[in-house]
């Protein structure tokens, strides 16, 4: 199996390929649902397999009971397109999976089967999007776009979701927290803990703990230690190099573990901070020394293997101003367990009063992160609690997507050899909107989006200061109209197959992320909030609204009563 493909800037396209394969090499033509095959064939044998057609990718409900969603995975899939092919071995499984009855020819055929002949468009990764906008439209012969479906189904569903989960945790969190994503240990196995780093990043996370995805994606990787560490010492005599060099390098502690005792009897018997705490544990200071000793620039103590108040958080100050004194600066104190708001808030008073007591400038700022099975919700509960805790390290519920297990992106035709095509169903919702489209964001005058408005591929596309008339594509009484002053095209040509249309440049994960938080500042507070949020709009032109009930009455038939 070949390695993952390291992905830190732009992507570009060679004509006949020259882009890397997908990350995960378990993405290939064979990655599919056993029914793309059996269509392809019977497509094969009907002579219809060239035939020209257009499938909208889209979703029905926004995740989590909010009212956006942001769009991941695009790149993975253009990487997975750009690359298609079938190689012998596989050729040869699907021959074995199929019916001994299917001729020859079709093997032949999937010989020469590549996405040379396809048109992608779509909405550009990282931007927010909404119900039943398509996200992606794939064009090109139906028996290769139906092998299509699957996997970029497969590569959208997850990566959206995630990256939705992971803006909602940020918007709760608020901009000025540090965010860590801790997920890989939880997450449902390699792919999923990759991925999970990946999109966790996109949507406004600032670094996560798994170094795999740090070395593909370059996302910057944060870390301390765990209670293990802690307890594996049983004192400081296991200290066997006690000598530091100062921060400058102009001289050298012989014995820092003396220091950092001295520290320790000299908080003891502070005034300030008299009774707040007795004997502390002393295989806890050991512990603590020897990583500082190892790490004197990036020293980040796990404060509650005993006690966080009475131990912990003594200790680390102790370890912390021994380190001040030879020109380092700790970075902080991890809490994983009890009550994080009462914690963190004690632990803040503690500091400054250290600050206060022996004149450190900066040291009641110092940084305190939160971490043990953080979700929205319990972000939420901690703001509301008003705790003082600088940055979240977040697991299990944000990469498993445990208050969602999928986003439920669907994958409709919409036109086969020019002529429109109408899924119908007893549920509206299912109901898919009918040929090719393009598809435009209007704002406001406060610079907010208003709504999205889908119009038939050869209409006039919406004009600032003209007045529009936009329609729900159902229901004849949710109508309005809009002056828009600002007009985005959301469809962008990604990969033109032989049309000779320009392509739009992947951008390197950081430009998307960017994207992803520029995007989710231009939605309306009141789309954003967690509780009751008010649903964006969806809309279609007129005309397209007209057409789509014009083909809905000609597709349905006519009961008749006995």
């Amino acid at each position: 199996m070949r390695e993952m493909t390291e992905s830190n800037g732009p992507v570009g396209v060679g004509e006949g390929g020259g882009m890397p394969g997908p990350t995960n090499p378990m993405v290939t033509p064979l990655l599919t649902d056993l029914y793309q095959f059996t269509m392809a064939y019977a497509y094969w044998k009907a002579g219809k397999h060239s035939e020209r057609a257009v499938f909208d990718l889209y979703f029905r409900r926004n995740p989590f009971g909010g009212e956006y969603t942001v769009f991941a995975g695009l790149e993975e899939c253009i990487r997975f397109i750009a690359n298609f092919k079938f190689g012998e071995d596989e050729i040869s499984f699907v021959r074995q999976i199929l019916p001994p009855s299917c001729e020859d020819g079709f093997y032949d055929y999937l010989r020469g089967v590549d996405c040379s002949d396809v048109e992608i468009y779509a909405i550009p990764e990282g931007t927010v999007v909404f119900p039943r906008v398509p996200l992606m439209r794939v064009e090109g012969p139906i028996a290769i776009v139906q092998l299509l479906e699957t996997p970029i189904l497969n590569l959208v569903n997850y990566a959206s979701l995630v990256t939705t989960n992971a803006s909602r945790h940020r918007s709760v969190a608020g901009k000025s927290k540090l965010l860590l994503e801790f997920g890989l240990r939880r997450a449902q196995g390699p792919d999923g803990g990759i991925g999970a780093s990946k999109y966790c990043y996109m949507g406004g996370f600032d670094a996560t703990s798994n170094v795999a995805a740090g070395k593909v994606f370059g996302i910057p990787l944060r870390g301390t230690h765990s209670h293990a560490y802690v307890s594996s010492y049983m004192s400081v005599d296991e200290i066997l190099d006690k000598s530091l060099r100062s921060s400058d390098g102009s001289s050298t502690c012989d014995d820092f573990v003396s220091i950092v005792q001295e520290w320790l009897s000299r908080i003891q018997g502070s005034n300030s901070l008299h009774g707040a705490f007795g004997e502390t544990n002393q295989s806890e200071l050991a512990a603590f020394t020897s990583y500082a000793l190892a790490f004197p620039t990036n020293f980040l103590a796990l404060v509650d293997t005993y006690d966080v108040m009475r131990s912990g958080v003594p200790n680390f100050c102790a370890v912390a101003l021994a380190l001040n004194d030879l020109g380092y600066k700790a970075i902080g104190i991890r809490l994983d367990s009890g009550d994080l708001a009462y914690l963190s808030c004690e632990s803040r008073k503690f500091f400054k009063c250290i600050e206060e007591e022996f004149g450190i400038p900066g040291f009641g700022k110092t940084n305190i992160t939160a971490s043990n099975n953080l979700n929205e919700e319990t972000l939420d509960a901690l703001n509301k609690q008003g705790h003082e805790l600088d940055a979240f390290g977040i697991g299990t519920y944000l990469v498993t997507c445990y208050a969602q297990a999928a986003l439920g992106c669907v994958f409709k035709l919409v036109e086969i050899n020019n002529q429109p095509r109408i899924k119908l169903s007893e549920d509206v919702s299912k109901v898919s909107i009918p040929c090719k489209k393009r598809c435009y964001r209007l704002y406001g005058k406060e610079g907010f989006a208003l709504l999205d408005i889908m119009t038939g591929e050869n209409e006039s596309p919406p004009k600032v200061g003209e007045r529009i008339l936009c329609r729900h594509p159902f229901n004849e009484s949710k109508r309005a109209y809009v002056v828009p002053q600002r007009v985005d095209d959301l469809l962008k040509c990604y990969w033109p197959g032989k049309s000779g249309k320009e392509r739009e440049e992947l951008p390197p994960l950081k430009e998307v992320r960017t994207r992803c938080i520029k995007q989710l500042e231009q939605v309306r507070p009141d789309h954003m909030r967690r509780l009751n949020p008010t649903p964006y709009k969806v809309s279609v032109s007129m005309e397209l609204y007209n057409f789509i009930h014009f083909l809905w009455l000609n597709e349905a038939p006519v009961g008749e009563l006995q």
